[in-house]
């Protein structure tokens, strides 16, 4: 697949008329702290790459843009998390972050200077709708975001924007519990369509959520991320249920991103022409070892992290895997729910960090604690065999390459 300019955007085809999208992306804040641009420009001049191949750079609205209550902005489920004592180790919060919010035209510059051609970032939602629909539209949120996406344009620079990275306005959770209720599904779709409206003309690559997969565990089950619901052994949490929330969560997500794809495909993707998809977290599970038992458990913690979102998605239902196991606690999609996501996507984007090893849990004993409950697929998943890493350790330590 090319975009309007003929690049090639690295796209594999597949034959159900939705693609895999592999964009090269760097990660941007260590290079802009710590990297000379002529130096990383000379690096970039070894690869083998086509002209047409997109190189880009990616960031996430709250921990880029700062300026948290400027201009109108209201508060996020991560703004109230990071100021609530003892949430965050060190204390820090994102109310300045790297101060995208204002020093974005010298950020644009230096991806400039290095031969960058595209970039991935979030729209914060409660920088659009403070209240999300109990308010007015915030139109110094609308302003900062086109000036954004303008000098992007103006550098060639193609804008790759997700609508929600974790991020939500903090109002939704107090109204109604976020994403535990079904009725965040149409305040998602009012807030996409206001954002497809304002920039979509310029946008051309939308996605409806970043690690959809990795929220939902993190906030529902281990409880590490705003709500910061769980229940025991999986987290130590006030309220919560990690067993059966992190799928109502998950189902709630999966009908939001229908309902925005159906709206940009209803309003707008004729007009204006662009992409619409959702960005995974795609880790790969390896059998610990050659019995088939542990190979039907990769593939169950597949169906169990990945598989979870995108089978709704493009085969309308949940893996048969997940149903079997998990029987009444995994939610039911209707007969409008499957209609509406009949209209799937056109792109997955996939985030790629490491790779686990995994052991069987329903022939073997597995010691609790290990990932390996009933809601994770009868699964034990491991960075370590014989006491050795998957891959080599990283400087953070919790991600083998």
């Amino acid at each position: 697949m090319r975009d309007s300019e003929g690049r090639a955007l690295l796209i594999m085809e597949l034959p159900s008329n939705f693609q895999v999208m592999f964009l090269l992306v760097l990660i941007f804040v260590p290079l802009c702290v710590s990297s000379h641009p002529e130096t990383l420009q000379e690096s970039f001049d070894h690869f083998s790459l086509p002209d047409n191949f997109l190189f880009g750079m990616a960031s996430s609205s709250y921990q880029f843009e700062g300026s948290y209550l400027s201009d109108g902005k209201g508060l996020s489920n991560w703004d109230r998390h990071t100021h609530t004592p003892g949430k965050i180790i060190d204390g820090s919060n994102g109310d300045i972050a790297a101060d995208q919010y204002h020093l974005y035209p010298e950020d644009i510059d230096l991806m400039d200077s290095l031969g960058i051609d595209s970039y991935r970032f979030s729209i914060s939602w409660a920088r659009i709708l403070p209240r999300g629909r109990f308010g007015d539209i915030n139109k110094a949120g609308i302003s900062y975001y086109n000036k954004l996406i303008d000098s992007l344009v103006l550098k060639g620079i193609q804008p790759f924007v997700t609508l929600v990275h974790y991020d939500i306005p903090e109002e939704l959770e107090e109204r109604y519990g976020g994403w535990l209720s079904p009725r965040c599904q149409e305040d998602f779709g009012y807030y996409a369509d206001i954002c497809f409206k304002n920039f979509g003309d310029r946008v051309k690559y939308w996605t409806t959520f970043n690690e959809p997969n990795i929220q939902t565990i993190k906030s529902y089950r281990s409880g590490e991320y705003p709500p910061c619901r769980c229940s025991s052994p999986f987290g130590n949490c006030t309220h919560g249920d990690s067993e059966k929330e992190p799928f109502i969560a998950a189902h709630n997500m999966i009908l939001a991103h229908a309902t925005a794809v159906d709206v940009y495909r209803t309003k707008y993707q004729k007009e204006q022409g662009g992409n619409i998809g959702i960005v995974l977290d795609c880790m790969w599970f390896e059998q610990i070892s050659n019995s088939t038992a542990d190979k039907l458990a990769a593939d169950r913690a597949q169906d169990f992290f990945l598989n979870w979102f995108l089978d709704p998605i493009i085969f309308g239902n949940y893996p048969a895997e997940m149903s079997k196991i998990l029987g009444s606690t995994l939610p039911k999609f209707s007969s409008n729910d499957k209609e509406k996501l009949k209209n799937g996507l056109d792109f997955i984007g996939i985030n790629h960090y490491t790779s686990e090893y995994v052991q069987d849990c329903i022939f073997s004993v597995c010691e609790p604690g290990t990932g390996a409950s009933r809601t994770e697929g009868l699964a034990r998943r491991s960075q370590e065999k014989d006491g050795a890493p998957i891959g080599i350790p990283e400087w953070r330590r919790w991600l083998p390459i």
